[in-house]
């Protein structure tokens, strides 16, 4: 079996989403760019959602508050999608559409 053996590790320092993509911007100047499929809720987030996010580990990660959400550096390189169930995913949104109903 072979080891990924990286010479720095990778580290988050801007994140955009545009296209239909999620575009993380690394430390050493790469972007990594994955579908935004891959994580539901970042979907149905408002733009102003998906612009709130935190760089948590010094940039290992990333997290998003408005919609309890974190993906890290190392599942983006290893190209894994939300690892959460769809009973899960369908419950969170339902939660949402409570709150929007009773914010008007």
């Amino acid at each position: 079996m072979t080891t990924l053996k990286l010479d720095t590790e990778p580290r988050v320092v801007r994140v955009e989403v545009t296209g239909g993509r999620l575009l993380a911007h690394l430390a050493d100047e790469r972007v990594l760019s994955v579908p935004l499929a891959w994580f539901p809720r970042l979907v149905h987030a408002t733009p102003e959602e998906r612009a709130r996010y935190d760089l948590i580990g010094g940039g290992y990660g990333i997290h998003w508050p408005d919609l309890d959400e974190d993906i890290s550096v190392e599942g983006l390189l290893a190209g894994r999608r939300s690892g959460e169930s769809q009973r899960s995913f369908e419950r969170w949104l339902r939660s949402r559409e409570g709150a929007d109903s009773n914010s008007g």
